[in-house]
């Protein structure tokens, strides 16, 4: 592996960490843990090869890209040069969150495409989309690593349309694809006479993609510097590789620090982060959560939780804060050292400046197989997120064309009452998201965390479907599940489908909630209206 000018080093500090840390990192050493991993050997995780030999191309993939740099800068400036003003990302999971890490973090560069992101089919989120483009001026990419995942096909067929009825027979030019070699989603590309497909490292999975095409493509539309951005992360991985020493090794003290506390009931990675780079705990969420959560086990990440006095954390908290080298803020300092000084673990990652984001994935990345690998399970399959995704289609086709039921099925107060030591909120939001929804939904998270001292998540839907889904039916029974569900007013139709945007959100609600109850999770609806801001802070006064 090649060592890019601006190497790295490790940058990160660990207080309150157990004093077992070293032990667990020297057993490392004499297993040949981390080199084992560079040479693709699926027995670090399980005898059984099946969903990690072919998932291990993440780890060179940032070198395999830069090679060919060129031809996606000069993609990008072809693109401008045609006149386009906007790009719209429409994929899930893997495929979305890492693009939209980079929208957050790095905004609209002048000269370059806006970038939007599309992971939501509530039909008000498809239309807001709909209505801040000019579909004739923008660059849709379809974004599916496996080419057959539901949600960026309806966003397709309802896009072209909108495009055809601009352009007319031109309308291919318009998108282009990501996705594996040999996909539907390459066929379809191929047969709408896309402007460029993208053939992604087939041996990469969604959640390890950022560094690939699927955060590369976007990242260079919007005028993103994906050979600095490449560069970061090819640095951190060759901190990483097997030939470094394990206590000097970046990923590798990481993921020993999150699987041994994770293994002492330290299990709830809660971020901190400079106020620049918090999107990036919503990025992490799904990489921790989907890897680890499974079997009854798992690592809960916490993104964007709002801060609380110390006294109302619990013993089953890890803190980690990702700071920029400028941030002035202070806010998140004062949390951080309060937070340690009560004898809380802190790992703190220092960023020189935002595209040392770059070195940060893969950081997490390689901690996320060796945490995984401590854990004893496989940090690469996704076992039960195809369960909502079949209730879903069962809900989809099976109601005779009648809307499905996602009325109110409970008291979040009876609910809160439950809980016991260890357990979590998860706040699953099937409404738009709005920045009144967004305060809504701190004020609601507060509430929560200071009055029943409750660690929560909130992730808005579908979205967390293909993300922290895994975990919450996969990893340990310790979660109170809230679906919040809005009015969807005007209904969006999806061309060539029997079903609109909003029955395909309504089965998706109904699909999850059932997934959810085979597994004897505890979980509720509440219906919150046309009004869902306004109702969202009304049970944060009631809790």
């Amino acid at each position: 592996m090649s060592t890019p000018q601006s190497a790295t080093h490790d940058r990160a500090t660990y207080a309150n960490v157990p004093a077992d840390l070293d032990a667990a990192l020297a057993n490392l050493q004499v297993q040949n843990v981390i080199a084992r991993i560079w040479q693709k050997d699926h027995t670090v995780w399980r005898p059984d090869p099946t969903e990690i030999s072919n998932r291990l191309g993440w780890l060179t993939e940032a070198d395999q890209l830069l090679e060919k740099i060129e031809d996606l800068v000069a993609f990008a400036n072809q693109v401008r040069g045609a006149g386009f003003t906007d790009v719209v990302l429409l994929g899930m999971g893997g495929s979305s969150l890492a693009p939209e890490l980079l929208r957050n973090t790095f905004r609209k560069k002048k000269g370059y495409l806006r970038l939007h992101v599309l992971d939501s089919t509530v039909p008000a989120w498809v239309r807001r989309v709909a209505r801040s483009i000019k579909p004739e001026r923008t660059l849709f990419i379809v974004s599916s690593k496996s080419g057959t995942t539901l949600e960026p096909k309806v966003f397709f067929e309802y896009f072209y349309v909108l495009v055809k009825e601009a352009k007319g027979a031109q309308a291919g030019e318009n998108f282009i694809a990501i996705t594996d070699p040999g996909t539907p989603l390459q066929a379809l590309g191929e047969e709408h006479h896309f402007r460029r497909v993208f053939l992604n490292n087939p041996d990469i999975g969604g959640r390890y993609s950022a560094q690939s095409y699927f955060g590369m493509v976007p990242a260079a539309l919007a005028g993103v510097d994906v050979r600095e951005l490449l560069m970061r992360t090819a640095a951190m991985a060759a901190a990483c590789d097997g030939a470094v020493p394990v206590h000097e090794n970046p990923g590798a003290r990481l993921g020993v620090a999150l699987g041994t506390l994770a293994q002492q009931g330290r299990d709830k990675v809660t971020f901190i982060s400079s106020p620049d780079i918090a999107s990036f705990g919503l990025w992490v969420e799904q990489l921790l959560a989907e890897s680890t959560g499974k079997e009854g086990k798992g690592i809960l990440p916490i993104a964007l939780e709002p801060f609380a006095p110390p006294d109302v954390y619990g013993p089953d908290r890890v803190f980690a804060y990702l700071r920029l080298d400028n941030d002035h803020n202070g806010e998140a300092d004062r949390h951080a050292d309060a937070l340690e000084a009560t004898g809380q673990p802190v790992i703190r990652c220092r960023l020189r400046d935002l595209y040392d984001i770059g070195g940060e994935w893969i950081r997490w990345e390689f901690a996320t197989a060796v945490a995984g690998s401590l854990l004893g399970i496989n940090a690469f399959d996704q076992p039960n997120v195809q369960e909502s995704k079949d209730n879903t289609n069962r809900v989809l086709h099976s109601s005779d064309g009648q809307f499905p039921d996602t009325g109110t099925t409970g008291s979040l107060s009876a609910l809160l009452a439950e809980a016991k030591p260890g357990d979590y909120v998860a706040l699953m939001a099937y409404v738009e998201q709005t920045p009144a929804m967004d305060a809504a939904f701190q004020k609601l998270r507060k509430a929560i965390l200071e009055r029943h001292r409750l660690p929560n998540t909130m992730g808005y839907g579908p979205r967390f479907l293909h993300s922290t889904g895994q975990y919450h039916k996969g990893g340990p029974p310790t979660g109170l599940f809230v679906q919040l569900v809005a009015d969807w007013g005007q209904d969006v139709p999806i061309p060539g489908e029997p079903f609109t945007f909003a029955k395909l959100a309504a089965a998706q609600v109904v699909g999850d909630y059932q997934s959810l109850e085979s597994h004897q999770r505890r979980v509720i609806r509440i219906h919150v209206g046309k009004r869902a801001a306004t109702m969202v802070s009304r049970l944060a006064k009631d809790v």
